[in-house]
């Protein structure tokens, strides 16, 4: 990123006042995933998660001469293994016209340097497998792809299903 580039960015922790345009870059990433139909967060459902009682996840906006440009959403996670905190990363977005001038990368950078004051042990995150910019620009910075591990997920009516099962 040249110098003039980062006269221009902030990278700053999300606010309430935020909350509208997190769900609108939300929609966009959706939109960008071809998963919109899966994309049903409102306000109130975000406002809730990020400021509400019992907070789960942080956000982090990049500014780009004022104007939101991107976002990152991450939360805590354990490792046993390693017996420390980490940050799993949900989302990194940046709109289309701001990619590939160092925001992608200045928003990780920002959550890296979260985890070592933490003191977490690793930062994680999933990529879609046929989003190839992405997978290059992470390999590019010394992220490892866990090929031996297969991601799970319960959901919708098998989430419910299960849920609603005696043991």
């Amino acid at each position: 990123m040249d110098a003039t580039m980062i006269d221009r960015l902030v990278i700053r922790k999300a606010s309430e006042t935020d909350v509208p345009v997190l769900l609108s870059l939300i929609r966009e990433l959706a939109d960008y995933e071809h998963l919109s139909h899966e994309c049903v967060a409102t306000e109130e459902l975000i406002k809730d998660i990020l400021f509400g009682d019992g907070v789960n996840a942080e956000a982090m906006v990049a500014e780009y001469d004022g104007t939101p440009v991107g976002f990152a959403l991450f939360f805590h996670n354990f490792s046993t293994f390693l017996g420390k905190r980490g940050i799993y990363i949900e989302d990194v977005f940046v709109k289309p016209d701001f990619r590939r001038k160092g925001i992608g990368r200045a928003l990780l950078m920002h959550i890296v340097r979260l985890a070592k004051e933490r003191k977490c042990g690793r930062v994680e995150w999933c990529v879609l497998d046929w989003n190839e910019p992405a997978i290059t620009f992470y390999k590019g910075i010394g992220a490892k792809p866990l090929d031996e591990w297969t991601v799970f997920r319960l959901s919708g009516d098998a989430l419910q299903k299960l849920g609603e099962e005696s043991l």
